[in-house]
């Protein structure tokens, strides 16, 4: 009987190592935010049930005089608890709870870090920040201004941006999945763009029945493409076009360019391709030509 007593903690350290390599620890760490001493303490805690400082130390590795400032670091995080009684012994939270408590407490601090950037737009700091910008980007000529833009969600935010600025005309080349994807972002976009009395021109390439739902949902009346393209075009001044295929693993990159003249060659060509069949294999070549002698010159000005 004795023996069994005995050789319990060394089965939990011999488990515990099983269980555990340093890449796993490692993730862990990086999920509850926690460093290294930490992550340890509160797996043999896990592991262990409920354990003393001391039986901590010896089942994590950890050195037994950083074992008490550890758990009770834990235990402020509330990823432990102490036991009443003596000698003092510590119960590991369950990862379930602590991971619901994690989830709160980020959507929490997301809604205060959300009113405070609120705030931030009528603090005289935003007003100078305003200023300072408006000062840098008036002597730019607007055919020199372009950029190249990464990630989907820059991209989106940027092309919110833009077509909210339309003043006379947003055309809408894409697919009819994309649509369907961003259902509620392209509604409220719609909604704004037909209050303000702007013209919205929309081809769609894809699956025909789903083109007449996303038709008949937004009450916009669409045009059926086959050009395997996706651009937006504001007032045929700017347009914001893509350059990667919207494929999984892959990132989202797309030009944006401001100029008048090209701008409106390119609305043209597209226009002629919506509109003439014949049209269409040459403008479609001519369109994919533009786009990838753009793309050059931004990647070389970027060298």
């Amino acid at each position: 009987m004795n023996s069994c007593l005995f050789m319990k903690p060394i089965t939990v350290i011999y488990n515990f190592k099983m269980m555990l390599n340093q890449d796993l620890i490692n993730r862990i760490k990086d999920h509850f935010d926690l460093n290294l001493y930490e992550t340890k303490v509160w797996l043999a805690l896990l592991g262990k049930g409920v354990a003393s400082a001391g039986e901590v130390a010896s089942i994590s590795r950890v050195p037994r005089s950083r074992a008490y400032d550890v758990l009770e670091s834990l235990e402020k995080k509330g990823f432990a608890i102490i036991r009443i009684g003596k000698p003092v012994k510590y119960l590991g939270i369950k990862p379930q709870i602590i991971l619901e408590r994690l989830k709160v407490n980020i959507s929490k601090s997301a809604q205060e870090r959300v009113i405070e950037l609120s705030k931030i737009k009528e603090s005289e700091e935003f007003l100078k920040l305003e200023e300072i910008y408006k000062q840098g980007i008036s002597p730019i000529k607007r055919e020199e201004v372009s950029a190249s833009l990464r990630g989907k969600l820059n991209i989106s935010t940027f092309l919110k941006e833009i077509i909210k600025n339309a003043k006379k005309e947003v055309i809408i080349c894409t697919n009819a999945e994309e649509i369907k994807s961003k259902t509620k972002l392209f509604n409220q976009t719609f909604n704004i763009l037909k209050k303000s009395g702007i013209k919205i021109s929309i081809a769609l390439s894809g699956d025909h029945v789903l083109i007449k739902e996303i038709e008949e949902k937004f009450l916009i009346k669409i045009k059926k493409i086959d050009i395997d393209a996706k651009f937006f075009i504001i007032d045929r001044k700017e347009v914001l076009f893509y350059i990667s295929k919207n494929e999984a693993g892959t990132e989202d990159i797309a030009v944006w360019l401001n100029s008048d003249f090209f701008v409106e060659a390119f609305s043209s060509l597209f226009e002629k391709a919506m509109g003439d069949k014949e049209m269409k294999a040459i403008v479609d070549k001519e369109l994919k030509e533009i786009i990838s002698e753009k793309n050059k010159k931004i990647k070389a000005k970027a060298k």
